[in-house]
């Protein structure tokens, strides 16, 4: 799920911040940055992206005021939603390190899409880098696409503007790294409001996974059952507690190692401040 995908992406953050700081200490090899072209197509990239998730944000503050209740304002956003969402499958959530492009980390960090470690612009893994990033896809799809009775779910809002707020956040983040002028409150805000937003993004992700069970067991939706041709049983039901259950020990990790990236990033950031 989307802690699964998030837990991926900062450890690729992780990376990068070891990777930036044995480069500084001169004991990690250094690797060359995008050329132009593959500059131009990611800022491209992130800046479609952060007018996306815009789109997706305005389009919740329309619905409030005219419905004048925040119940249901999934309907609303659906269609942006899937689209922005789904488009992260171009993406690579790990690969923050590969461009270094932050040079608060005396390195840069940015997002290479999986179609580059197909090719070989960064040593990756194709298998490894769609797993990241279709966790998220999957609870769009799989789970509040598929069990429409949750699409009217609090918990659905909830995860919603999570991901909206993190992801306007973040693709800002990778557009001024690319263009060398990152401000300081983006990559504050980067480093900060994960300490609300991904809890309440897990907790939203979470009930809405919680509120489709009945209703899968019910209609029995994406289970195989015994006997058939092919001698193969699959429990959807089951399959999504045991996802429900993979929160436990992800989150955590997820969590308190953004809080240690945040204490490397703000206080390099600070260091330089009291230089300059």
């Amino acid at each position: 799920m989307a802690a699964a995908a998030a837990t991926a992406a900062t450890k690729g953050n992780a990376g990068g911040g070891a990777r930036a700081g044995a480069g500084e200490a001169g004991s990690a090899r250094k690797k060359k940055g995008p050329g132009p072209l593959a500059t131009a197509y990611l800022v491209i990239y992130n800046v479609v992206m952060t007018a996306g998730w815009l789109v997706i944000a305005v389009g919740l503050v329309r619905a409030y005021l005219a419905k004048g209740s925040y119940h249901s304002l999934y309907y609303s956003i659906e269609k942006p939603l899937k689209f922005f969402q789904t488009g992260a499958l171009l993406e690579s959530f790990g690969q923050d390190s590969s461009l270094q492009l932050q040079r608060s980390f005396g390195a840069k960090t940015s997002r290479l899409p999986i179609l580059h470690c197909a090719v070989g612009i960064v040593p990756s893994s194709v298998v490894l880098t769609s797993f990241q990033v279709m966790s998220r896809v999957f609870l769009i799809w799989a789970v509040t696409h598929s069990v429409k009775e949750v699409q009217s779910e609090d918990s659905v809002l909830l995860y919603v503007i999570a991901w909206t707020m993190t992801e306007i956040i973040r693709y800002s983040f990778y557009t001024f790294s690319l263009l060398n002028h990152l401000p300081y409150l983006i990559k504050w805000a980067r480093y900060t409001l994960f300490i609300v937003l991904y809890p309440m993004g897990v907790s939203g992700e979470l009930l809405t996974i919680y509120a489709a069970l009945p209703f899968v067991r019910q209609a029995g939706l994406y289970s195989i059952s015994l006997p058939n041709k092919y001698n193969f049983s699959f429990d959807y039901y089951a399959f999504l507690i045991l996802i429900m259950i993979s929160y436990i020990p992800i989150f955590p990790q997820l969590y308190f190692h953004m809080i240690h990236q945040r204490r490397k990033v703000l206080s390099h950031t600070e260091e330089h401040k009291k230089f300059d």
